[in-house]
């Protein structure tokens, strides 16, 4: 019964604080609603165990490359000398998970340049047939870091995955269309691993 003659002014301002603390709960509330979830960790559980970098390797750098290839039609040393679509050069953009432009993809031979001004090379070392007949095959490359001190300096491995594209060669090329070129758009996340 004691709390029956709380004085006037003493009420309000309890009054005054609860609707405060509700108000600033809920604008709070809101607030977070439009935060987006941090990205799930990547994981290579999925891949084919033949382009799954091994243990050790941490990932260093998970990027989505958007671009072109450029093909010759040619002999191909790959196919014991047989005409055919090579690859000339690749050309793409790569950009973060946050959709920031972070490196350049060149070649050959195959070349990683982040903007910092590191650089590595890769290897291929295996591939895993690709999900569709006009994309590009899932694959594991060796990285051969440059000197230049930055992002890409101690890149063990690079997987290209999630491909779209880039692998339509239904184009004739034959004896008479040798230095035909055929340039194809194409996508795919490249993922940076380094030794843990």
């Amino acid at each position: 019964m004691k709390n029956a003659h709380i004085p006037v002014g003493m009420r309000s301002k309890s009054a005054v604080l609860a609707l405060a603390f509700v108000t600033g709960s809920v604008a709070l509330l809101a607030g977070c609603a439009g935060v987006k979830a941090p990205p799930k960790e990547y994981t290579q559980d999925r891949l084919d165990d033949q382009i799954q970098v091994p243990s050790g390797h941490v990932v260093a750098l998970e990027t989505t490359a958007v671009g072109l290839l450029n093909y010759e039609c040619k002999a191909n040393p790959a196919m014991g000398g047989a005409i055919g679509w090579v690859l000339a050069s690749p050309q793409a953009e790569l950009m973060d998970r946050t959709g920031k432009t972070v490196a350049r993809y060149s070649g050959p031979p195959a070349t990683w340049t982040h903007t910092d001004g590191s650089s590595v090379v890769g290897t291929q070392v295996a591939i895993a047939p690709r999900p569709g007949a006009t994309n590009l095959s899932y694959q594991l490359s060796k990285g051969m870091p440059g000197a230049a001190p930055g992002a890409m300096q101690n890149i063990t491995y690079i997987q290209r995955i999630k491909t779209k594209g880039g692998q339509d060669l239904s184009k004739a090329c034959t004896q008479t269309d040798v230095g035909d070129k055929l340039t194809l758009p194409y996508q795919a996340d490249y993922i940076f691993w380094k030794a843990a």
